[in-house]
């Protein structure tokens, strides 16, 4: 008959087979490590980017991105309100000065400008009937005015002979009061008539002066017009290229609607984008370098654009050179602009390595070996990062990235 195992026993073998899983897990975890270390101790050339510590320039750039532009893209818009009849030439094609571009149907703004010559020779015709008018109201005045002289004339004679004959006891001084009561009232008459011919000069000269104004307004919008009709002929005023033209044959267009845009494709310029949060950042004048594949091209910030759409801040760049080969219209660019540069320093070309901290653990090649440093890190942007010390001109510094590396003060370089 079995018997029961004692408690002490039971929890002897409990405790042993506790320290034999226990054992056994340290010495996995020591012989992980001690394999990770043989193995990670040392790296292949191979698998490594190096770069050489130098003496040079450094500038801190802020990242945003372009498209190229023509520095020069002529809109041209209608001028009168149309329907479009003919396109005849396309986007993308190039164009002569002077060369017809886009027909407007014009008739009904002819039609407009055939009522306004009307309209004004009817207003021509108005002025020179009243001149007539006038010049025969003022000759009728003149010559009452005469008339009203010799009355005074006579008045005066008839006076003196009253007086005379009032003298020599034939008149009476009743006839010598009359006389002159005539006379007053001839020369008050005349007084009047002559303040009238006055007026009349002076309304004469307004309504001749609003009627010529009227005739002048008119004659500018018969020339504005004429004008208009003549811009309607749409052709281009530089040699370029098209980039854009409506092609909506039998469309109403209004006044000043877009029909076509010419650039000039022997000049470029970029419009940068970034963040509206680096806004207090960007400034006029400040310099740019634009990325096309291995080529850099370097520019200036002319114009910052005042509206913020999506929080995109966008500016105008004025290149060097506006005309290089290697720029084409509507190209996507990555563009790099300057907010400081630091002169006569150390620096190394930037990679992975680099994780943007102020002090940077790097490996230096010497004989062979990665030796780990700890590195003070200045201005950086696409091509280089300031080491401010702790290296030295000529130094050989490992630039990809060594995070897997970072517990290890060096490595064995192997070939």
């Amino acid at each position: 008959m079995d018997s029961a195992i004692a408690p002490q026993i039971i929890q002897q073998r409990k405790r042993k087979r506790i320290i034999s899983i226990v054992v056994i897990l340290i010495a996995l975890v020591a012989a992980t490590w001690v394999l990770r270390l043989s193995l990670s101790s040392s790296i292949r050339r191979s698998a490594i980017i190096t770069a050489v510590v130098e003496k040079g320039d450094v500038d801190n750039t802020l990242t945003a991105t372009g498209e190229i532009q023509p520095e020069f893209e002529e809109v041209i818009t209608s001028p009168i309100n149309a329907v479009i009849k003919n396109v005849l030439l396309e986007a993308g094609t190039p164009v002569k000065s002077g060369q017809s571009v886009l027909e407007l149907d014009k008739a009904f703004t002819q039609i407009e400008l055939e009522k306004l010559r009307f309209q004004l020779e009817l207003k021509e015709n108005s002025i020179a009937r009243l001149t007539l008018q006038l010049d025969k109201s003022f000759y009728d005045l003149k010559a009452n005015d005469s008339i009203k002289q010799l009355r005074i004339n006579s008045l005066q004679a008839a006076v003196q002979d009253a007086k005379r004959l009032f003298k020599a006891g034939g008149g009476t001084r009743e006839e010598v009061e009359q006389a002159e009561l005539d006379l007053k009232i001839a020369q008050l008459e005349k007084r009047q008539l002559e303040n009238e011919i006055h007026n009349k000069q002076m309304t004469m000269r307004t309504d001749m002066r609003e009627s010529q104004i009227a005739a002048k307004i008119q004659r500018k919008d018969l020339d504005e017009l004429e004008r208009k009709l003549e811009q309607a002929n749409i052709v281009a005023s530089r040699d370029g290229v098209i980039t854009w033209v409506n092609k909506n044959i039998g469309s109403q267009i209004g006044e000043g609607a877009s029909l076509v845009k010419v650039a000039d494709l022997g000049s470029y310029k970029i419009v940068g984008s970034i963040s509206d949060a680096f806004t207090d950042q960007v400034h006029t004048g400040m310099p740019v370098v634009a990325k096309i594949n291995d080529s850099l091209i370097k520019g200036m910030v002319i114009n910052i654009h005042p509206a913020i759409q999506n929080n995109i801040l966008s500016f105008d760049v004025q290149l060097d050179n506006r005309n290089s080969k290697l720029l084409r219209p509507n190209m996507k660019l990555d563009i790099y602009l300057v907010t400081a540069t630091s002169s006569d320093v150390l620096r190394v070309a930037n990679g992975p390595a680099f994780k943007g901290v102020t002090i940077q653990d790097l490996f230096v090649v010497q004989n062979g070996k990665a030796i780990r440093r700890s590195v003070p890190i200045g201005l950086s942007n696409f091509d280089f990062v300031e080491l401010k010390n702790n290296v030295q001109p000529g130094d050989v510094i490992i630039t990809s990235d060594m995070s897997q590396y970072k517990h290890l003060q060096e490595l064995t370089i192997k070939d």
